[in-house]
């Protein structure tokens, strides 16, 4: 065999062009890299600073914002299910200075709304178009994300968080990302070169974790329901808490399920090695997990560690409906907190109190109801009591000051514990009577009595 001198000597010389890149770019990095402290010195007043969410929330800088108040009047935090408490929203002296402008109420929004200071503000929004809405209003001056060590060419993964990250990046003036080396480096459109960012700081906590929620008898006889609604093949959506959980759980009967979704969860994870999540009959983007989060306990993030079967892509595109209903047999499996007899759901708030937020569940559940092939299924489950058997979740009306998250014209299948009402289609009396035979029986006599001359 003959050896081409050639071709070895130019492979030498990209090798070693490689290597001073890769110095130049560790030059360039050490150049940007400031502390969480001097991150507060480029807050203004009168500005909005937009953070990434969930398990890239830029912990270690979040807790330095407030260091701006003495200087700052009037700056907007926008985040989405903040998980922890940080002193800019935390403390009474901090009105007037910041505001968390929450798109998703978190325990530690809701936890300052109690006290009764004025730091916490909810934005109403469609997942999808939170970021893009409030570009109506105004560009944001800072925003602040997570991200993995840069790789050898200088590009950066984002991790597994793309709902409104990657669009606020690039319409901010100043870019601050924290190096975490316990990020996982995902794919998709998650990644961004170092050039594209003002500044780096750094951190080394571990990557925010949620315990797993075990399923009581409730919520398991709840997710046999779903699962008797869930179609092998399907393309699915599913969220975290109980009643998602045990839906999983029944799930691992079926066959070949696909999985595009706003939220990837534990349970998709462990489908996929059980075998029951294969994403080989999805009509779009068949083969992948398609997803513009992820959050689950810690051994989530190893396994997307470099897993090129999950597919991140941003929340204005994944979310879309008119991208959701691409998928074949898009099955979307939300869960609420209340619903009339007419079909409105409310998943968010009760009687003029936020307790969370709309997320993707209109987005998901819209896109499920209109899917191309006419198979799509939105599925909204709840118990059907709450505050321990004494109120039915079910009710003649929503009391008011409670905000609608599903219009009742996208309604389409409602799970309890009793049962499967359809409403999709039908006509407020045939609504009335099939949400009343899923309501709890200590109930059933009082909403018929309600209903009476209304819908029945």
């Amino acid at each position: 065999m003959k050896i081409n001198k050639n071709v070895y000597a130019s492979r030498a010389k990209r090798y070693h062009a490689l290597l001073e890149l890769r110095k130049v770019m560790t030059v360039n990095l050490k150049i940007k890299i400031i502390s969480p402290e001097k991150v507060s010195d480029l807050i203004k007043s009168n500005t909005d600073i937009i953070v990434a969410m969930c398990a890239c929330e830029p912990q270690t800088t979040m807790a330095k914002l407030h260091l701006a108040a003495p200087r700052v009047k009037n700056v907007n935090v926008f985040s989405c299910l903040t998980l922890k408490s940080y002193p800019f929203f935390d403390q009474k002296e901090m009105e007037g200075h910041f505001t968390l402008a929450s798109w998703f109420h978190g325990a530690p929004a809701r936890a300052a709304q109690k006290k009764g200071i004025g730091t916490v503000s909810f934005v109403p929004n469609m997942l999808h178009r939170a970021v893009l809405d409030r570009l109506h209003v105004r560009r944001p001056h800072l925003f602040i994300g997570s991200c993995t060590p840069p790789d050898e060419h200088g590009f950066v993964s984002l991790g597994p968080n793309l709902v409104y990250e990657k669009h606020a990046l690039f319409e901010a003036d100043i870019v601050v990302l924290e190096i975490n080396k316990n990020l996982p480096r995902t794919y998709g459109d998650t990644h961004i070169h170092v050039d594209q960012v003002t500044y780096f700081t750094e951190a080394e906590h571990e990557i925010p974790a949620l315990n797993p929620m075990e399923p009581d008898e409730i919520e398991r006889q709840i997710g046999r329901h779903i699962a008797g609604l869930v179609d092998d093949g399907a393309t699915i959506q599913l969220g975290i808490g109980g009643i998602p959980n045990a839906a999983a759980l029944e799930l691992k009967n079926k066959n070949d399920l696909g999985v595009h979704t706003e939220m990837l969860v534990d349970s998709m994870m462990e489908l996929y090695l059980n075998g029951n999540i294969t994403n080989k009959r999805k009509a779009y983007y068949p083969g992948k997990f398609v997803c513009t989060f992820a959050m689950g306990k810690k051994e989530l993030y190893p396994w997307l560690n470099n897993n090129l079967a999950v597919e991140f892509r941003q929340g204005e595109w994944c979310n879309d409906p008119s991208v959701t209903r691409k998928n074949s047999r898009m099955t979307s499996i939300n869960t609420c907190m209340q619903i009339d007899l007419t079909g409105q759901v409310a998943s968010e708030g009760l009687s003029g109190i936020q307790y969370s937020g709309t997320g993707g569940q209109a987005d998901t559940a819209v896109g499920a109801k209109e899917g191309y092939d006419n198979l799509g299924k939105s599925i909204i489950a709840c118990r059907s009591t709450a505050k321990n058997g004494s109120l039915s979740t079910i009710t003649m009306g929503l009391k008011a000051g409670t905000p609608v998250t599903l219009h009742r014209s996208h309604t389409d299948f409602v799970v309890t514990e009793f049962g499967v009402a359809k409403l999709r289609g039908r006509t407020l009396r045939e609504r009335a009577e099939a949400l009343i035979n899923i309501a709890h029986p200590d109930f059933r006599d009082q909403l018929r009595e309600e209903a009476k001359g209304i819908y029945l």
